[in-house]
């Protein structure tokens, strides 16, 4: 997954993998567990996943539906079936099926893609097979499982680079950007997750914010309940690094947020923040007020104090700037300072 200037290296400890597939809450009968235990415990379930994939194309819809939970169990249950059902020719019924009206048809569609693109070997055929703008159409259309399966899908295929773009420019953006605000508490993790691969792109960074993903963002670093603080962060951090992403954390006063993530935070939370502060008043005298104002000062020196050397060093250089004095050629004041938006009074 794409990371923003190699700052936060630690990132997959905590985002999702997003792998979480449900496909255990759909009942099936005893006999059919009883066939998908017996060909997961064989070593050959070549002639099943054969049957199976020929039954995507049927004319019964029921069938359809069953061949692609099944394959969707397959996958999830068994990592070497996931090659072995991509090779019999499954990633394109199954992306048909991912456009279905059929609620149910669709979500299976979209969680047995999901599955086999854990299999690294498949995310390429995924991709060049179709699958961006159905997956794309789920996030729109689908039950609240098919969109997050989607979004993890979507994450998956973004792992190589040259997708990034071709997800942003199908829409997902904002797709996502509505899931992180709306979500489930699974949704949210698995929006995030996505679109912090995406959002190394610049261009997938300027549809973000142009979609409000800075006030869901804010939102949730402001609740230390809700288990998103370090997710949340860490998208920041993408964003901040173009001037549309910090005027508009301002705008949505992000400020004062990040620097009680300094004082109340845990150790990752605040190293997190920090590094995206320094990036934040490197660019602007007017932020450093608004930071100064907030109160930095004594928890960055409490953090110099007491964190890892990277951490240590980007304090040290924010508590620099900080104490840098505010006063000075007016002019040039006005002059960097007349673009800064007004933080919003509460």
């Amino acid at each position: 997954m794409g990371q923003s200037s190699g700052d936060h290296s630690d990132y997959s400890a905590t985002f999702s993998d997003c792998n979480s597939d449900r496909s255990g809450e759909f009942p099936t009968t005893s006999s059919q567990n009883r066939r998908l235990r017996l060909a997961c415990a064989a070593e050959n379930c070549d002639d099943l996943i054969y049957q199976l994939v020929s039954d995507l194309d049927s004319c019964s819809i029921d069938e359809q539906k069953q061949a692609a939970m099944e394959i969707r169990l397959l996958a999830k249950n068994q990592p070497e079936n996931r090659l072995k059902i991509a090779r019999a020719g499954a990633i394109k019924p199954l992306i048909s099926l991912i456009s279905s009206s059929d609620a149910q048809l669709q979500e299976n569609g979209v969680t047995a893609i999901l599955n086999l693109s854990l299999c690294d070997e498949n995310k390429e055929q995924i991709a060049s097979s179709g699958a961006i703008k159905p997956l794309v159409r789920a996030l729109k259309t689908g039950t609240s499982t098919a969109k997050e399966n989607a979004a993890c899908a979507l994450l998956r295929i973004s792992q190589i680079e040259e997708n990034k773009t071709v997800i942003g420019m199908a829409g997902a953006i904002p797709l996502l950007v509505n899931l992180l605000q709306y979500g489930s508490i699974r949704g949210k993790k698995d929006a995030s997750t996505a679109l912090y691969s995406l959002c190394s792109v610049k261009e997938n960074k300027i549809r973000a914010i142009q979609a409000g993903i800075m006030k869901p963002l804010v939102e949730l670093m402001a609740d230390f309940g809700s288990n998103m603080v370090d997710k949340a962060a860490y998208v920041l951090s993408q964003l901040v690094s173009v001037s549309e992403g910090r005027t508009s954390l301002v705008e949505e006063d992000g400020i004062p947020v990040l620097v009680e993530i300094l004082e109340d935070g845990s150790q990752r939370q605040k190293e997190i923040v920090v590094a995206t502060l320094l990036q934040i008043c490197e660019d602007r005298l007017a932020y450093r007020n608004m930071v100064a104002r907030e109160g930095a000062i004594p928890p960055l020196v409490a953090l110099s104090q007491s964190s890892s050397s990277r951490a240590k060093q980007k304090a040290e250089a924010l508590i620099d700037l900080l104490r840098q004095p505010r006063s000075g050629n007016l002019a040039a004041r006005t002059s960097t300072d007349a673009s800064v938006p007004t933080p919003h009074v509460m």
